[in-house]
């Protein structure tokens, strides 16, 4: 027995080493910044850091508690020259980590009096493998929508730079929430990229559809009045907010008939029924002949 434990004990530790290693490099915290509904934004430089689009980090802050480890998908592009973490106020170290980065404080924080942290990583995930494919669809549910802000940046930044070599032509985003106003954040990167696309007369590179799927009669009303002006009124988007989830038989259709003979990657960070739903279309929608579309799963859960 000792023989076959042996192996992995060592790998194991060599592992760990690693990981403590990496946790002691030195982290700089270079900006905090307050978003809507307590959720703040850290941005952080750390040297020989590399990451890839959709990948995530192990954060640790000893001021709040010096054993806890919470892992946090990494919002930030590759071509960015920090990494950042967006990081929502819902319990006791989150809220512990909102205070002692001064957020509860009215006046500017110095910059030295910011709390040390600790990163480990980055961790890879099925997000990496989206430039792979000329055509993807994005879904993002809830909290899943964050390695997106990833992606969606990294692809910006790559086709500002060089359109050309960009193998990926067609983006079909899905964002599923039970209420937006959690990740305003990210419907201000939306806006950011909807107003670039339009500038640079691509507007049908990106296509997106944001589902809510929670709301009372009073907002629903809200919604009737202001149907009609030109932004919604939710998210400040030129494309309307849907209610209600999407019916994923026509999805999938219908982009298997716009994008004929494709190897289409079908890319979900979300709960595990919605990954059975999406692997199950993924299948039923593929065609039988390797010339015809064919739509790759790739999953993500929490």
């Amino acid at each position: 027995t000792w023989k076959w434990v042996v192996g992995p004990m060592f790998l194991y530790l060599c592992e760990r080493l690693v990981r403590f290693w990496r946790s002691q490099q030195k982290v700089v915290i270079t900006k905090v910044v307050i978003h809507p509904f307590k959720t703040i934004e850290l941005q952080m430089m750390k040297k020989g850091f590399k990451m890839e689009v959709g990948q995530y980090i192990f954060v640790k802050c000893p001021a709040v508690s010096k054993l806890e480890w919470h892992p946090f998908t990494l919002t930030s592009a590759p071509e960015e020259d920090y990494f950042s973490i967006h990081v929502r106020i819902v319990g006791d170290w989150t809220e512990g980590l909102f205070n002692a980065c001064g957020c509860d404080k009215q006046e500017f924080q110095e910059a030295w009096k910011l709390p040390k942290i600790a990163v480990d990583g980055p961790f890879g995930t099925a997000s990496e493998d989206v430039f792979s494919y000329e055509t993807v669809m994005l879904v993002g549910a809830g909290i899943g929508v964050t390695p997106f802000a990833s992606v969606l940046k990294s692809v910006w930044y790559k086709y500002c730079h060089d359109a050309t070599n960009l193998k990926l032509k067609k983006i079909y985003f899905y964002w599923l929430c039970r209420d937006t106003h959690a990740f305003e954040w990210f419907a201000d990167l939306l806006q950011s990229l909807e107003a670039q696309m339009q500038e640079r007369n691509n507007a049908d590179f990106l296509s997106y559809n944001i589902y809510l799927t929670g709301w009372d009669e009073t907002q629903a009303t809200h919604f009737v009045v202001h149907h009609e002006e030109e932004k919604d009124v939710i998210t400040g988007l030129k494309q309307k907010t849907l209610y209600g989830r999407p019916n994923w038989e026509n999805e999938f259709k219908t982009i298997a008939e716009k994008h004929p003979g494709s190897r289409i990657g079908v890319f979900l960070c979300g709960p595990e029924g919605l990954a059975d739903t999406l692997n199950k279309q993924s299948i039923s929608n593929s065609e039988a002949d390797p010339r015809g579309v064919h739509f790759i799963f790739n999953k993500e859960n929490f």
